[in-house]
């Protein structure tokens, strides 16, 4: 099977997916979820004339000339608003929420206002009429459009909902990744290693890739190299309902690497192996029905970057959510050699000199090294046979972090 380019394979492993069906959660269960229908308020806000501040509810035509002397005549709190009317040089103590009390038109800040004694009090300086009001229906009525379907709900898009009187909203489902590890030589973190054994570390880091575009990880452990050990994870996948299957390790050519074998015989159609990039070549891509499986590389940066560049993007289109790969131009710190037939993803650190970024390549790209992967902020995207580069020369970088 001929090496896929990056491009293609991205948009064969795009292909037809779409957002997942919607679910109602309460709004509390609601944050950085992705909106499966429009919020429509069902109610009016403020649902009456309202004060804005805290004072004295009168009449303007009583405040025309300063200073000006009115009787006090009751009191309006927040949810308790005055019952009566006010009449000619009378006012009403109110507080910020509270309704307009009948017969007024203003508010008079506190700090406008001098306590004469008696029920009676003067307004020290002119308010212009309407004033301090917020009117009926100011920020929404009842009906209005407040959050279009698609929208990532943030704080402020949940306090909008609850003021609407929505205890529940409808979001799109969130994507379940399963994903299983394969190899007899990994052990999880905290083991004692054997003199043969390592530790299987991809899993935490697909999993907190699939994680950061909102999918939920369901890590199903380390099946030994052999295949029915494989088949078992990937029948408990299927029977927790995961969208998506990930395999790491296991899908490459050796006479150890069962993964392609055991998901074909469980009915997965092969879309593509084998892709040209670097790091990362041996990725496999299939559909098990409704379940795309994507089978990453052992080697720890390679299954990184491939996440990055194709687990990201599928999870986030599945959950309804927008993506994008953050692509900058800067220009190269170091030289870079030619390239070959593959796309090449360079770890480099990116700084900012006066402006302008600049990409620096580590001298070292071996893919097992995750720390100079930790390190690194940034890939630089070397395209197929690319010439050598010079210091200085333009280049295209992904930005990690």
């Amino acid at each position: 099977m001929a090496l896929v380019p990056v491009a293609e394979a991205l948009e064969r492993l795009l292909d037809g997916a779409v957002a997942l069906p919607g679910e109602r959660v309460a709004l509390l269960d609601a944050a950085d979820r992705v909106l499966a229908e429009p919020v429509v308020a069902l109610r009016t806000q403020p649902p009456f004339n309202a004060s804005a501040m805290d004072g004295y509810a009168v009449r303007a035509a009583d405040i025309a000339s300063i200073p000006a002397r009115l009787s006090v005549i009751g009191m309006a709190p927040a949810g308790r608003g005055f019952a009566g009317t006010v009449q000619q040089r009378q006012a009403v103590r109110i507080f910020t929420g509270a309704p307009l009390p009948a017969g007024t038109d203003t508010i008079v800040i506190q700090e406008n206002v001098r306590d004469l004694g008696g029920g009676s009090v003067e307004v020290t300086e002119p308010t212009v009429q309407g004033r301090n009001i917020r009117r009926l229906g100011l920020d929404f009525a009842r009906g209005d459009v407040l959050l279009p379907k698609g929208r990532l709900l943030d704080s402020a898009a949940l306090s909008l909902a609850a003021s609407a009187n929505h205890p529940e909203i409808v979001v799109v489902k969130r994507p379940l990744v399963a994903i299983i590890a394969t190899g007899d030589e990994l052990l999880p973190p905290g083991s004692e290693l054997g003199p043969d054994q390592i530790i299987s570390s991809n899993a935490y880091g697909v999993a907190a890739a699939a994680q950061s575009v909102g999918a939920r990880a369901l890590d199903l452990g380390i099946a030994p190299d052999r295949r029915e050990a494989i088949a078992a994870l990937v029948e408990k996948a299927v029977k927790a309902g995961a969208n998506v299957i990930v395999t790491l390790g296991g899908a490459s050519v050796g006479d150890h690497d069962f993964v392609h074998d055991v998901l074909t015989g469980q009915g997965m159609t092969l879309d593509f192996w084998k892709i040209a990039m670097r790091p990362g070549k041996p990725l496999m891509f299939g559909r098990l029905g409704d379940i795309r499986c994507i089978g990453l590389p052992g080697n720890p940066v390679a299954s990184l970057v491939c996440a990055q560049l194709f687990l990201k993007p599928l999870l986030a289109r599945l959950g309804g959510r927008a993506f994008q790969q953050d692509i900058r131009r800067a220009r190269l710190g170091a030289a870079m050699p030619a390239n070959d037939l593959r796309q090449d993803y360079v770890r480099a650190v990116v700084t900012d000199d006066a402006g302008a970024l600049v990409a620096t390549p580590f001298g070292i790209q071996d893919s097992s090294m995750l720390k100079m992967l930790a390190d690194a902020n940034g890939l630089i995207v070397r395209a197929p046979f690319a010439p050598a580069a010079a210091a200085g020369s333009p280049c295209d970088v992904l930005m990690l972090r």
